[in-house]
């Protein structure tokens, strides 16, 4: 890979790791297993960015591949993925410190949503983050009327979990 390529890949991962943040956040439960999962992410943005053609932005597509690689390494707890060193010293990539503490008024939302199955939990998580139904539908692969649809059924189901 070309040293612009590397250096803007850099740059890119630089300016949206909290989107990978948040996903480590909604499919891990511990310091340690979000290490690992941001850092499995970062290794699978590494190893698709040449092939990242700019047709979404970057955000986009790293939404994709990040929730497919959370959503394929924590599906089966058993199941193993094969991993590959990357130095993230060697480009300066600093991972900020994620406070567990200072989230405690959405704790019992994470909860809730820790019972929703992978899928849901993307949605719930990209609507959250203010994407439309036509960014949500893209990243995962289905209908803006399927979207919306099933985003109505989780409001329902997570209300049911917060207020039984």
């Amino acid at each position: 890979m070309s040293d612009a390529l590397e250096q803007d890949f850099v740059r890119q991962l630089r300016e949206n790791q909290n989107i990978i943040h948040k996903i480590c956040r909604l499919y891990t439960s511990g310091e340690d297993a979000h290490k690992d999962l941001f850092q499995e992410i970062t290794i699978q943005l590494w190893k698709a960015y040449p092939k990242f053609r700019g047709d979404a932005k970057f955000s986009t597509w790293a939404y994709r591949v990040a929730l497919n690689t959370a959503i394929t390494l924590y599906r089966k707890s058993t199941r193993s993925v094969a991993t590959t060193e990357y130095d993230s010293s060697r480009h300066f990539i600093r991972q900020e410190d994620y406070n567990y503490e200072e989230e405690e008024q959405i704790k019992l939302m994470y909860q809730a949503v820790y019972q929703l199955n992978d899928i849901e939990k993307a949605l719930v998580f990209m609507y959250l983050e203010d994407k439309d139904y036509a960014e949500i539908s893209e990243t995962l692969g289905i209908s803006e009327v399927n979207a919306r649809v099933k985003m109505n059924r989780i409001k329902t189901k997570l209300k049911k979990i917060l207020n039984p």
